[in-house]
């Protein structure tokens, strides 16, 4: 099709100057922030196939979510419940603290695995970056959701009434995913310059696993380690999220506070460091 543009008109253009200022560009965390509201379609795409392709051919299906944080609380209820055995329902006290762990670990874990998968796509078409680590956060709480049910079921087994302070739990659940999302995004940032940092995460974890009370409880540890553990950032996630449910009250204010600022500062630095190094990921994932 031809375009008949009067002469005028022409030369007008050919005298302006289209130039690139990266310094009048938005705020890149704003961008990307922007650009995931716009492609939230795209994210609940991607947590489809997650879910999909997990349990296309498994024969019990979607029942796998809750049944491997039930098979972890089976063996560690075998071979601690005896060392630990003070606690009142040992079995739904370390179900109530494996959840969110689990939670935690695997949302992490794909988030770095979405980045450096997402880093060939990128090269195609554009999305927004932190769409991959948001749809590994949106998959995990599905997931966690699910495993609400049989947490609920041990605790009734066990003899503890569950109480209407479960009612708590959207609360923990949105500051988990938020911290998991703050980390997954460093991790990420890193990971995908450097494919190193995602065998090391799984040690690192596995070592955080044992250091944080999941399986004991924070009171037999020794002072000086019990210090310790108000570095731990799980700490205080972990707790917020069995208080409800285990002891049938609602968590303290200070630790609220403490696990908010947790999650909102972890998740505003992820955000912002993940945001300045998106436009290097194409070229280097």
């Amino acid at each position: 099709m031809k375009l008949n543009i009067p002469a005028e008109e022409l030369q007008s253009l050919e005298t302006v100057e289209f130039t690139y200022d990266s310094q009048k560009r938005k705020s890149p965390a704003l961008e990307e922030l922007i650009d995931i509201v716009q492609y939230r379609d795209l994210i609940f795409q991607l947590v489809r196939r997650d879910m999909v392709a997990r349990y296309k051919r498994s024969m019990l299906g979607i029942a796998w979510t809750m049944l491997q944080p039930l098979g972890m609380m089976i063996v560690l209820t075998i071979v601690f419940s005896r060392l630990f055995n003070q606690i009142d329902g040992y079995a739904a006290y370390v179900l109530g603290g494996l959840m969110p762990w689990i939670f935690f670990s695997q949302t992490t874990t794909s988030a770095i695995q979405q980045s450096v998968w997402g880093g060939t796509l990128m090269r195609r078409i554009y999305v927004p970056y932190t769409a991959f680590p948001a749809s590994a956060i949106g998959t995990g709480i599905v997931n966690l959701l699910l495993s609400v049910i049989p947490l609920l079921a041990m605790t009734l087994i066990v003899g503890r009434p569950i109480r209407w302070t479960i009612l708590f739990l959207p609360i923990p659940i949105i500051l988990l995913a938020a911290f998991a999302l703050g980390v997954g995004l460093l991790l990420s940032s890193l990971a995908v310059r450097f494919p190193d940092i995602a065998e090391m995460y799984q040690i690192i974890l596995q070592a955080w696993m044992y250091l944080t009370p999941i399986m004991y409880p924070a009171d037999i540890l020794p002072e000086a380690i019990r210090k310790l553990q108000l570095l731990n950032p799980m700490y205080y996630l972990i707790l917020l999220f069995r208080v409800p449910i285990y002891d049938g009250v609602l968590p303290s204010l200070p630790l609220i506070l403490a696990a908010t600022a947790i999650s909102l500062v972890t998740l505003t630095i992820g955000w912002i460091y993940f945001s300045h190094q998106t436009d290097k990921f194409a070229y280097i994932a």
